[in-house]
């Protein structure tokens, strides 16, 4: 049964892995850096503190970093060297000679679950239960599924270790999420997580609370087009 699962694995990640182009290859090494997400990373900081007091928006951000980082952790420090699968870029890996290596990239030895897809979906599932809106589900879902098929696309991770990578990460941001309101409920805290600081200073004192997590999704596609566009202007030139 494991041959089997590890030779489906294999197969699923060669037919996903084989569709290169050069724009792509500029796209998908882009995608993959954690820099450039910065700009998201610091709305959703921004989202915060505009939706919550700033006792409230500090454990989040204490929370969501917990939850980060217990997924990494388990992945890379717990999992990996327990299991030792290397990575199909991997060069004492035989499969590596079907791999397209794009600028030279190959990551670390082992890959086994995959640390990106661990972090990216701890991040989704703890602000998705903090915010509560189905269009921020929808883009923070579709950035983390882009930032993982980026892994298989150069080559680094496995279909298998990115989803194990994800079920790791949901289950570490469930349990922060979790914590955070045994948190609220031990100290009182009667606005965290389920009740918004409702804000009157946008549209005539109406109570948009929903202006916070649309912010985090704005800049999140914004990130997205500079990085189509700049891939686009980089084959022109």
């Amino acid at each position: 049964m494991i041959d089997y699962l590890i030779a489906l694995d294999t197969d699923v990640f060669l037919w996903l892995h084989s569709h290169h182009t050069i724009y792509w290859d500029l796209v998908m090494k882009m995608a993959s850096s954690k820099l450039i997400w910065i700009p998201m990373y610091v709305a959703l900081l921004f989202a915060y503190c505009k939706a919550y007091t700033w006792r409230n928006a500090l454990t989040l951000v204490i929370l969501t970093a917990l939850a980060v980082t217990i997924a990494d952790q388990i992945s890379a420090s717990v999992i990996r060297p327990f299991f030792e699968r290397m990575r199909p870029s991997n060069p004492d890996n035989p499969l590596s000679q079907f791999v397209i290596i794009v600028d030279g990239y190959r990551s670390g030895k082992y890959g086994f679950p995959s640390c990106h897809a661990a972090n990216t979906f701890a991040l989704v599932t703890f602000t998705s239960l903090i915010f509560k809106r189905w269009k921020y589900f929808l883009f923070i879902m579709f950035w983390a599924l882009i930032n993982c098929y980026s892994r298989i696309y150069l080559g680094v991770h496995y279909p298998g270790d990115i989803v194990v990578g994800m079920t790791i990460g949901a289950i570490a941001g469930g349990i922060c999420y979790f914590l955070g309101n045994l948190v609220a409920r031990t100290y009182h805290l009667r606005q965290f997580i389920h009740k918004e600081k409702l804000n009157r200073s946008f549209i005539a004192g109406k109570m948009v609370s929903y202006l916070p997590s649309n912010f985090v999704i704005a800049v999140g596609l914004l990130t997205i087009i500079f990085i189509l566009i700049y891939g686009a202007v980089k084959i022109i030139i």
